[in-house]
């Protein structure tokens, strides 16, 4: 995979129950920050999307924790699509300390389009896998 350039970007605000009694953020904890980095990537992205009806779920997900995060540290969440297929997309998230760019944790995820309606995957629609090239400034889908 080449080099990866993150163009989302969202400050996590580090919570008082974040924090275990190691002094540092749970592990569990940075799947929460993932997902609120997926949220508003799509928001932005993808803006006109009716959530009601259409989904995005999670069908495999994997993290690599490099350094702890501790309650004093300024972090945030970076957010990039590498690779679109017919149904599904590759999601590459990090979680940064926004004073040193040190790279605290590497989260990858293949997600699925879901039709909430009919409780089933779905092929991505082309608007979506249009923002998403436009969005990341190369065409991801594979050949």
């Amino acid at each position: 995979m080449e080099e990866i350039e993150f163009h989302h970007t969202l400050p996590i605000q580090l919570r008082f129950n974040d924090v275990d009694k190691f002094g540092h953020v749970n592990n569990a904890v940075y799947f929460t920050f993932y997902d609120l980095g997926k949220t508003e990537y799509f928001a932005f992205v993808c803006p006109h999307v009716d959530w009601s009806k259409d989904g995005i779920v999670v069908v495999n997900i994997e993290a690599n924790f490099l350094s702890p995060v501790f309650s004093s540290d300024n972090v945030a969440v970076q957010t990039a699509v590498y690779e679109i297929g017919k149904k599904s997309f590759h999601l590459i998230q990090r979680v940064i300390d926004v004073n040193t760019d040190e790279v605290k944790c590497i989260c990858k995820s293949v997600m699925v389009a879901f039709d909430l309606e009919k409780n089933e995957s779905k092929e991505l629609e082309e608007e979506w896998k249009d923002a998403i090239c436009q969005f990341e400034g190369r065409d991801l889908r594979k050949k």
